[in-house]
């Protein structure tokens, strides 16, 4: 039986031989380490199904196709829009093209989506972004079908597995001590979605802070949201609304930040006179809106080339030599920006 009725492909040959795809592949490409009677057993379906492997860049170039694939599920387009743009820059200077795809992270059939794009791409790599790069399954897949992969922000590092970040944690308690250093003591937080691990860390960084200074957190001042505009206006009309509102507002991406603002001048708040408000990533927008916004800039189009280089160039130059965790995982650093949106408390 055949993928949706047309020519084989090696994910229907692994399904009937009962192996991975990657057992598959060590087959056809003679390459030691699979079991005889497995052999045999391949061997025999390739010949019943009559499959053929269809040559690619990645024969005529002593294994390689040039291809790096992004794989992304994010609600925010700036971010996703960054990530591309570092990736695909970096990738034309060495001679890349770049794959972008959009997967949803609880489709039913993620595995499936994955094994299918590997089979029809074979890229000599994936860049995952949150929350895939902390999907089981994706990573599953990936590494079944011996696709490197590095990982961008993910929740934890995996031993062995390359990835790059930036240090949300700091980055976010940086910005509250800044508020705080400006009086400031009824902060509100605005929360990303919980499969984003950015969202925890900040969260982290957020409340380290507070209790850094004895200030106690005010359970009431910390909404939920979804690193989207509309959450952010959301989660603004209903902090704003309260009979003793905050005082500063920290919004964990700048996408909530600015739902934040609109909020504000709806209700006839003045920024900053009124309320102090802050963002997390510096997107292109952070500048251009009134007042501009205070916030984190977030190294994503350099962490998207630098993942880039570590699958185009490896981890270490000497591929025998033992892995070293310190390179294996780079935190690139942030900065912190501040705009006309925070000010002293009154």
């Amino acid at each position: 039986m055949t993928t949706r009725g047309g020519s084989p492909t090696i994910v229907d040959v692994a399904r009937e031989a009962g192996v991975s795809i990657k057992t598959v592949s060590r087959v056809l490409n003679h390459e030691p380490g699979v079991h005889e009677s497995t052999r045999d057993q391949v061997l025999k379906v390739v010949e019943a199904l009559r499959y053929r492997p269809k040559q690619s860049a990645r024969s005529l170039a002593g294994g390689r196709s040039f291809l790096i694939g992004l794989l992304y599920y994010d609600p925010s387009a700036l971010f996703v829009g960054s990530v591309q743009q570092g990736a695909t820059l970096r990738c034309r200077e060495l001679g890349y093209h770049l794959v972008v795809e959009s997967l949803h992270n609880d489709a039913p059939d993620l595995r499936q989506q994955i094994d299918r794009m590997v089979m029809a791409l074979r890229p000599d790599g994936m860049i995952l972004t949150p929350p895939l790069c902390d999907n089981p399954e994706v990573l599953a897949a990936l590494r079944e079908s011996g696709t490197p992969c590095v990982l961008m922000s993910p929740e934890r590092d995996i031993r062995g597995v390359p990835s790059v970040r930036m240090d949300d944690v700091h980055a976010a308690e940086e910005i509250t001590n800044l508020l705080l250093s400006l009086g400031h003591r009824r902060i509100a937080f605005i929360k990303g979605p919980p499969d984003q691990s950015a969202s925890a860390a900040r969260f982290e960084g957020f409340t380290h802070a507070l209790r850094s200074h004895d200030v106690e957190l005010d359970p009431e001042l910390v909404q939920p949201g979804a690193f989207t505009f509309q959450s952010g206006r959301d989660a603004a009309h209903q902090l704003l609304s309260r009979r003793q509102r905050p005082t500063a507002v920290f919004a964990s991406n700048d996408d909530m930040a600015l739902g934040v603002l609109a909020a504000a001048q709806r209700l006839g708040l003045s920024v900053p006179g009124e309320l102090s408000v802050v963002g997390f990533d510096d997107s292109p927008t952070a500048a251009l809106v009134w007042p501009p916004l205070t916030t984190v800039r977030q190294p994503v189009a350099e962490m998207a080339r630098t993942a880039v280089e570590m699958l185009v160039f490896g981890h270490k130059a000497d591929p025998n030599a033992p892995v070293d965790e310190t390179e294996l995982h780079k935190v690139l650093p942030h900065e912190l920006v501040v705009r006309d949106s925070s000010t002293r408390a009154r």
